[in-house]
């Protein structure tokens, strides 16, 4: 019952900061599933691709929530998230094909650098000026290539890179954080169908585990996330979100570097 527990906890923290900021919770899911994991004493060589599985099932449940409260706010730019969603799969697709084939400490070390480089972008205030329009079916096909790709790897919802791009691309903010939230949702699809057939019939995995998805994880995140994450996006139209995103990035760092001291 303690494992549920902490999932439940887990799952509440992670819906929250998922709705406020639009990252889809996954930068907190993963490092902090990966603990419980190893604390349960799961295969070594499994633990991480169970963690971004479970975390990316996990985003399946939140985007949805986050979602419906960003379009109630008139957030969401349909548009974007339509022309995005197949350059997403074809991503989500290559993505969790190449997570199959690396290593754990591989997979745990580009995580770990990531989570490095999505806090500095915090910390930084690093904003892209508004300097050029969204552009046409072949490049937001790309980028949504691109995006899928990374964040399967990384197990997010894709606002790390999504936020910025359409910011650059004279999206306002709350619109371009309301619309990463929905492009959180092909995300999540693609990937979780990807990491649930890439670990279909890997050996070792523990009990209870769908593919690369450990279902008591994923159900007890999942069960409170979908309540936090919609209060996560009422606060981010309702407050200035700027410390908090500060204290965000320190939370960053320091599950990163717990990450990096283990893998070097």
């Amino acid at each position: 019952m303690e494992w549920i527990a902490a999932y439940l906890v887990l799952g509440a923290v992670a819906g929250f900061l998922g709705g406020m900021f639009g990252v889809g919770g996954g930068t907190v899911l993963v490092p902090v599933l990966l603990l419980l994991f190893e604390a349960q004493h799961f295969p070594a060589e499994h633990s991480m691709h169970l963690a971004l599985g479970s975390s990316m099932a996990v985003i399946l449940f939140t985007s949805v929530a986050s979602m419906n409260k960003h379009h109630q706010h008139g957030a969401v730019n349909w548009r974007v998230v339509l022309t995005i969603t197949p350059g997403i799969l074809l991503g989500t697709a290559i993505g969790t094909m190449l997570a199959a084939s690396i290593s754990p400490h591989y997979l745990t070390l580009f995580f770990a650098l990531f989570m490095c480089f999505a806090a500095s972008q915090i910390l930084l205030d690093v904003k892209p000026h508004a300097s050029r329009q969204l552009p046409g079916i072949a490049g937001m096909t790309l980028m949504g290539t691109v995006t899928g790709w990374i964040s399967t790897l990384v197990s997010v919802g894709g606002g790390t890179l999504t936020v910025p791009f359409l910011i650059w691309c004279n999206v306002p903010i709350r619109h371009a954080i309301g619309t990463a939230s929905a492009i959180g949702f092909p995300i999540a699809v693609g990937g979780t169908v990807g990491y649930v057939l890439t670990g279909l019939h890997t050996t070792g995995l523990p009990p209870s585990s769908f593919g690369y998805v450990y279902l008591p994880a994923m159900l007890g995140c999942a069960l409170i996330s979908v309540t936090a994450a919609p209060l996560g996006a009422k606060t981010a139209h309702r407050t200035n979100v700027a410390m908090l995103r500060k204290l965000f990035a320190v939370l960053l760092i320091g599950l990163a570097g717990k990450l990096l001291w283990k893998v070097l």
